[in-house]
């Protein structure tokens, strides 16, 4: 096992989600009808991101038990690799006009890059982080050797 192929992020209103994230330009396909998705998948390069309603998310995990739904951090972030500081700071100005929440504004790191963090609509971290010496594949992934 030595990759991630989908990350699922439970939302609280899945309509308002979707707009979120199309407004970012990410492209989507929906399953189900449009007024009430059962899910969302997008089509991005890399590993794959979808929408899935929160209580249905943790229903999935245990139906019998579903984990306890928390406002606070929710213990994980997403990350987007830019190619330079200007494309960092063109998916921040898109995500602050989408509705996120700037959480850290991007700036020069500890460890030589660039980076900063935001929220979406349901709260999860996404940093946005770029990297002089980074190398990408393909797909457009970062290259960690």
């Amino acid at each position: 096992m030595n990759r991630l192929n989908l990350v699922t992020l439970g939302t609280k209103d899945i309509i308002k989600s979707h707009n979120f994230f199309k407004e970012l330009g990410f492209e989507t396909s929906i399953m189900g009808p449009e007024s009430d998705p059962a899910i969302i998948f997008f089509r991005n390069e890399g590993s794959r991101i979808a929408l899935y309603p929160l209580e249905e998310l943790a229903k999935d995990i245990n139906n019998e038990n579903p984990p306890a739904l928390s406002d606070g951090f929710p213990g994980i972030t997403l990350a987007y690799n830019a190619k330079s500081m200007g494309e960092v700071d063109k998916v921040f100005k898109r995500a602050e006009l989408a509705g996120a929440k700037i959480i850290k504004e991007p700036k020069e790191t500890d460890w030589g890059g660039y980076s900063g963090y935001f929220t979406d609509l349901d709260g999860y971290y996404w940093e946005v982080a770029y990297g002089e010496d980074w190398e990408f594949d393909e797909s457009n992934m970062l290259v960690i050797d």
